[in-house]
Order: C-alpha cells, then sequence, then structure tokens
C-alpha cells in the first residue's frame, strides 16, 4: 500500500540539545505503524517533530504533500491529530467541552452532532460522564477521552504516545481494541510510540526500533516478533 506518511533524514533537537539523528520511515494508508525504544532513544520527539512542535530539519511528507515546513496547526487542519503522552486533558472543562476542542480545526461542523454519537458509542463511559469535569475522571477514562478527542478531528492519521502509560491491564487491552477497530472501520492511520513491546506488535503492522534517536531494526510487527535475538537485544521480552 501506498505510503501516507513519511519521513527522511528527519533530525530534531531541544535547543543544543539533538535527539534524533536522520530517521526515516513511513506509515502505510490503512496501516499501523508502531515506534519501540527505551526511555530516551527519541519515540515521543518522532511524534512531536512530524507536528512541528519542535526544532527540525528533514523531510516529512503528509499524503505526498511536504508539510515540514508548516506551522503545527496547519498540520491538523490537514487530517493529522495527535494524541500527546500525559493525555493532555484539559482537566478543568466537561468531557463534552474537550470533545469540542478536538473538533476545532475542521472545516467542515455539519457532521459533528453524528461525530459525538460514533465516539461515545466508542467509548460509552464517556457517554455516561459527558457533563462531568474532565480532572474528575480516572486515568483510563482519562486517556479514552484524549483518544475521543483526536477522533472528533476525523482524521486521516492518529498519532498515538504511549497510551498504556500507568493504566491498569484492562484498560489498556479496551483501549488497543478500539484502536484497531477505528482502523479497521474508519480507515484511519495508525503511528503508535509505545514502551509495552508485545501489546504493540500484536497491534501493528510494521515497526521500527529507535536507539539513541537512530533506526535500528525495522520491518513487519509479525518477523520482529518471532526473532528471538531482537526480542532479546531490543525488546526487552
Amino acid at each position: 500500500m501506498p505510503a501516507l506518511l513519511e519521513a527522511r533524514d528527519l533530525h530534531a533537537q531541544y535547543g543544543w540539545t539533538k535527539v534524533l539523528h536522520g530517521l526515516s520511515f513511513a506509515v502505510e494508508a490503512g496501516g499501523i505503524t508502531t515506534i519501540l525504544g527505551a526511555n530516551g532513544a527519541g519515540k515521543t520527539t518522532t511524534l512531536r517533530a512530524i507536528c512541528r512542535m519542535v526544532k527540525t530539519t528533514g523531510e516529512v511528507r503528509f499524503d505526498g504533500q511536504r508539510i515540514d515546513g508548516k506551522a503545527t496547526e496547519d498540520i491538523v487542519r490537514l487530517g493529522i491529530a495527535h494524541t500527546p503522552e500525559g493525555r493532555g486533558t484539559f482537566v478543568d472543562l466537561s468531557v463534552a467541552e474537550n470533545l469540542r476542542l478536538g473538533a476545532y480545526a475542521r472545516r467542515d461542523v455539519t457532521s459533528l452532532a453524528t461525530d459525538y454519537e460514533r465516539v461515545y458509542q466508542y467509548f460509552p463511559v464517556l457517554a455516561e460522564r459527558r457533563r462531568q469535569q474532565a480532572g474528575t475522571l480516572s486515568g483510563g477514562e482519562q486517556q479514552m477521552l484524549a483518544v475521543a478527542r483526536a477522533l472528533m478531528l476525523r482524521p486521516r492519521l492518529l498519532l498515538l504516545d504511549e497510551p498504556s502509560l500507568g493504566l491498569a491491564p484492562l484498560i489498556v487491552r479496551e483501549i488497543f481494541r478500539i484502536v484497531r477497530t477505528i482502523n479497521r472501520e474508519d480507515g484511519v492511520s495508525v503511528l503508535l510510540v509505545e514502551q509495552n513491546a508485545s501489546l504493540a506488535l500484536d497491534l501493528a503492522d510494521h515497526v521500527y526500533l529507535l536507539e539513541t534517536g537512530r533506526v535500528v531494526v525495522s520491518g513487519p510487527a509479525a518477523d520482529l516478533k518471532k526473532d528471538d535475538a531482537i526480542r532479546r537485544s531490543y525488546l526487552g521480552y
């Protein structure tokens, strides 16, 4: 399948500190790609670099169009939704207000009511708590809200940063199940950053392993999952 997102020789830095050193990777249209690696490998920075939230050089293309020179808000308008590490929930706003903010960059607002119901079907607990202040939700519910808010953009590409972080295994499995459903039924492509390698490999089609800001291994998830040397050396299980 053709690549929806492509990065070539991508570098990124915070001040004088360089974090990414010439990454090249792709996300297929309709596919799920995961980026794995230890803490400090550059996983979160990779997602921020795509959205121009850090200083970058190199080439990033979305649907064939270069976006590496665009402002973050213009990248969002192209249909790239970013669910950041730590959820980024607006804790003083209600669940419904958080969802409304997720749609702020949309050009088409005629189907908002339908999209509210769609995300409430994915996350029934949010429907029950739609008037509740987001800061009073559990950690798992806030993560669900973060994903639901991203879906209100009607994205073509969903960037997910550590959705399992700090959550109970049952909640994590439910979130991953919903992500798979979104991918299969709505055709949303996914770029997932995740430390839980086992879960990520079960979900993804393709994998990139990062080490100190460089891709050290890449390939189909099914192949990497079977490779004992890679599992021991890079995935820690």
